[in-house]
């Protein structure tokens, strides 16, 4: 038996207004029977059965052998087009190519190549010659976990250790950077004991080094170093239905019943709920992609746009141990391994509401053939808490208390070690609140120690359990968020707050604050390290204004900041230099989707985030993009282990003088909407 690691699971989007509505999603490699092919109705929609397999075929034809496919995705459309295709009364005058975009490995070539689905042609065809490699497949890491298995050195390694080779399972892990001047396609692989305990990743066989070529399919590296205790499955297992007594506190069930139906409507993969109209797209690396979000203004009457597309461009966790064992792992999940090729099925009622909405959608295997992954997404809505409030005491013989509630939002996602929840709540108010909460399982480095007193040198973590640490490591996210703030043409407002002394008596105060607004005019005056001083920071329209004369924008409510505590020109942070800063902000450039560069396996860090901003390109009154890194650094505790609880950070883009107006004012709550009475305590 053999398991695929890291591989991260996008999933659930949940969105509320009273209600909120979830698109979720969870990641596996397996292949799930044939369904309806969706038709598309949007030039966004993900790529169909058909295109996929006709992507093949025309890329066959012309590399009839050794084509492994590492990417295949809908390329792009010209934005100008597509906002005016979106704008059209006629869609049919507005002509937007289907393209898709191919990276395929072909006779140890990197093929960089771009389809027209209608045509059926190639319009071009180039070899990338640089540094790094493309996403892996998940078959080739399948494939290379088995190698130690069959490998006579690691079998002897297992018998010296008294392990029973039956019980072993194995991981890949990417190898990283660190100043080679040449490299090969290589994964590190590590080893796990199962036995009495679902919990593998607990219990791992340290001490062995195997580092293998995936081009050759081979082990071309094996050393086995020394012998540490592999930690003990008792008190490893998660499963509810292997625990045993005593048990925690009984929870009652809780039930939302919708008289009315659903609130939100889907037409192909476009979602109108409440005053919200958005897009909801796939990749096989970004996983789910919101696109053209916008919201109905009452006071207006039309739809204004807020988002073009938003998306996490990529990941950085970095593990804090600087062994030889333990060095490399400083994975970026999504151009190392892919979020949306990691999703698996919902199951319904289980993963997902009984008035959920599913969708499917196909990615591709090594062979570039079509993969149905069948409810990939849910769409449900749940009630979302009180959007506004107030109670008024100062009428006299009256008491007024007035309340909406209500949002949609959630998204459900799983990496092999850490579950990651990825949040995308609209709520009517205009404000999108976009989370991200981990679980899972640690990454434990087994050790010859039973006690915290026995501890006599650094270890890089905590000890957990027996002969287990858990180790150091952070979470690094970053947000691409091309807003469109009632147009393209935006610009980035810093507005410093800062403390003003009363010397001159004329107020009894001592000190107050002010608010001093900065449009900022370039990349490098928009890089924010966050927590110095407090300030705001808001994306604005400057030639739309309101009644009172404010630029309409949407301000950013930024998470609690982290930043990297590596040095600047240490490897791993050169290729995770987006972490850097916690926001930037650049012009809009259809090539810059991926934080960490397009080929990130073993990467230089020469095409970063980072790298492009040294152009300091002008950002005002721009079609510019938001980038915001947010992040966890992580000190395991007990309480992470075997499982961790949920650890969540948030931020959330907030209208700033976008309507006239509280947006929800005129909102009424459901009429069905009803609180079962509390039955009274004696």
């Amino acid at each position: 038996m053999a398991f695929s690691f890291r591989k991260p699971v996008l999933t659930l989007i949940s969105f509320l207004a009273l209600f909120s509505l979830h698109l979720r999603a969870v990641s596996s490699a397996s292949t799930t029977p044939s369904s309806p092919i969706i038709t598309t109705e949007h030039p966004l929609d993900p790529l169909t059965k058909d295109e996929i397999a006709l992507i093949r075929t025309i890329v066959l034809k012309k590399h009839p052998s050794d084509a492994t496919f590492h990417y295949v995705g809908l390329d792009d459309p010209d934005k100008t087009t597509l906002l005016k295709w979106a704008s059209s009364p006629n869609k049919n005058l507005v002509h937007i190519p289907r393209l898709a975009f191919v990276i395929a490995i072909v006779k140890s070539q990197i093929h960089e190549i771009l389809v027209n689905l209608k045509t059926r042609k190639i319009l071009s065809d180039n070899v990338h010659t640089s540094n790094g490699f493309p996403t892996l497949t998940s078959d080739e890491q399948n494939e290379a976990i088995l190698l130690p298995l069959k490998y006579g050195p690691f079998i002897e390694s297992v018998k010296k250790r008294g392990l029973n080779l039956s019980d072993v399972v194995c991981a890949a892990f990417t190898v990283g950077w660190y100043g080679e001047t040449k490299s090969i396609r290589s994964l590190r692989i590590e080893c796990f004991m199962m036995g009495e305990t679902a919990n593998i990743y607990v219990r791992p066989i340290n001490g062995i080094l195997i580092l293998v070529d995936i081009d050759k399919m081979k082990i071309i590296q094996y050393r086995d170093r020394s012998v540490e205790p592999v930690p003990k499955a008792e008190d490893t297992e998660y499963r509810i239905e292997h625990q045993q007594p005593p048990f925690g506190p009984k929870l009652h069930g809780m039930a939302m019943i919708q008289p009315e139906g659903p609130g939100f409507k889907i037409q192909g993969h476009s979602v109108s709920w409440a005053n919200w109209k958005f897009h909801v797209g796939y990749d096989v690396r970004a996983g789910v992609v919101i696109s053209m979000a916008s919201i109905y203004d009452l006071d207006k009457h039309k739809s204004r746009r807020v988002l073009y597309r938003g998306f996490i461009s990529e990941l950085f966790v970095p593990y804090q141990d600087p062994s030889d064992e333990w060095y490399y792992r400083t994975v970026l999940d999504a151009g190392e391994y892919g979020f949306g090729q990691s999703m698996v099925s919902l199951e319904p009622n289980r993963d997902c509401p009984p008035l959920a909405q599913f969708m499917d959608v196909y990615l591709h295997d090594r062979e570039g053939k079509p993969v149905l992954l069948e409810n990939a997404f849910c769409i449900f809505e749940q009630h979302g808490g009180i959007s506004w409030r107030h109670t008024e005491n100062g009428i006299p013989d009256q008491k007024i208390r007035c309340e909406f509630g209500g949002e949609i939002g959630g998204d459900c996602g799983q990496l092999r070690v850490y579950d990651n929840v990825i949040d995308w709540e609209f709520k009517p108010s205009g404000s999108l609140k976009l989370g991200i909460a981990l679980s899972g399982i640690l990454e434990i480095k087994a050790v010859d120690i039973k006690h915290k007193d026995e501890m006599k040198e650094e270890e890089h973590g905590t000890l957990v359990s027996e002969n287990s640490i858990g180790v150091y490591h952070d979470h690094f996210y970053i947000y691409h968020l091309d807003l469109d703030i009632d147009g393209e043409e935006n610009s980035f407002v810093k507005t410093d707050l800062k403390t003003v002394k009363v010397t001159d008596g004329s107020s009894k105060r001592k000190s107050y604050w002010i608010a001093e607004a900065q449009t900022l005019k370039n990349e490098s005056a928009a890089k924010i390290r966050l927590g110095s001083s407090p300030a705001e920071l808001a994306i604005v329209n400057p030639n739309k204004k309101t009644s009172v004369g404010n630029e309409v924008g949407y301000r950013l409510i930024p998470a609690m900041p982290v930043h990297p505590l590596l040095i600047e020109d240490d490897y791993p942070q050169m290729r995770g230099a987006f972490t850097n800063y916690n926001v930037w902000v650049t012009p809009y450039n259809r090539g810059e989707k991926w934080a960490g560069g397009l080929y990130v396996d073993q990467s230089h860090g020469e095409d970063t985030l980072a790298v492009w901003t040294k152009k300091d390109r002008n950002i005002e009154n721009k079609d510019i993009v938001l980038w915001h890194v947010v992040g966890i650094h992580h000190v395991p505790a007990q309480e992470d282990f075997p499982i961790m609880p949920l650890l969540s950070t948030s931020f959330e883009l907030r209208p700033t003088n976008f309507f006239e107006r509280n947006a929800v004012l005129k909102t009424p709550s459901p009429k069905s909407w009803k609180w079962p009475a509390c039955p009274k305590q004696n």
